[in-house]
């Protein structure tokens, strides 16, 4: 690993104690705008304020939106449009023009266990040797997904099908590597022990009730993974700041 990733790769898990919350402003595509990012400048002059360890977000937002916290909050670019159905991905966003908007990472959203898996792994593979030109690290997000009735896919969630999605990050080389939580913090300690790369977990689908949300987090922590991205169980929230600073108490408890 280069000095320049090392260096970004520090700034994003700058917390002492080593793990990472961050906030996700992307949104994948084909899905209805949420309310919580029909106004994203709003979302993120409400949230930002309250210490991020890195926002993730897509190009257009960084240029419109993102000045007004350049250099104070790490930045990560997500590169892909995520289709909701398993079709070939696009990349929108180059590791070049992520460097030039000041990106500390960027991230490669994509779906294995379809049939368009192959293809996926080849585009994470393409922008990693991309990123490797410029010392850029890579987060992976990698989603396992059931495609075995019509309509929107379903994310599966367990042990074995997120085992494969981290070895797929880590074969592929990313540098982070997000992946929905299993619900077993044990058992996901024991996928976050089967690699060297550093595995944290995605805080979303929305769920049910907050507190149930916070007890997901919770395991996460306990299970040894390295923190988590959410987006929806907080922007998507009553109280988006008093939810910000909920789920960063468990991540980073004082």
């Amino acid at each position: 690993m280069g000095l320049a990733k090392t260096t970004r790769l520090n700034r994003i898990f700058a917390n002492p104690d080593g793990r990472l919350f961050s906030l996700a402003v992307d949104h994948a595509a084909g899905l209805v705008l949420p309310d919580g990012l029909r106004n994203v400048p709003a979302t993120l002059e409400q949230l930002v304020g309250a210490g991020p360890d890195a926002v993730t977000m897509i190009k257009g937002t960084a240029k419109s939106a993102w000045e007004p916290y350049a250099g104070r909050v790490p930045l990560i670019l997500q590169t892909i449009i995520f289709p909701t159905t398993d079709a070939p991905l696009q990349q929108t966003t180059t590791v070049e023009e992520a460097l030039l908007l000041g990106a500390d990472a960027v991230a490669v959203s994509l779906g294995v266990r379809g049939k368009s898996e192959a293809a996926h792994l080849k585009m994470l593979a393409q922008i990693v040797r991309e990123a490797e030109r410029y010392d850029m690290p890579v987060v992976s997000h990698i989603y396992p997904h059931d495609y075995s009735y019509e309509g929107k896919p379903s994310i599966m969630t367990d042990h074995e099908n997120i085992l494969w999605a981290v070895r797929c990050g880590t074969e592929f080389g990313a540098d982070v590597i997000k992946v929905p939580f299993t619900g077993d913090a044990d058992g996901f300690g024991e996928i976050v022990q089967s690699t060297r790369v550093p595995v944290v977990c995605a805080g979303g689908p929305k769920c049910e009730t907050f507190e149930e949300a916070l007890e997901m987090m919770r395991k996460i922590v306990s299970s040894g993974s390295l923190g988590g991205v959410v987006g929806r169980n907080i922007w998507g929230s009553e109280d988006p700041l008093a939810s910000f600073r909920a789920f960063q108490e468990i991540v980073h408890p004082a």
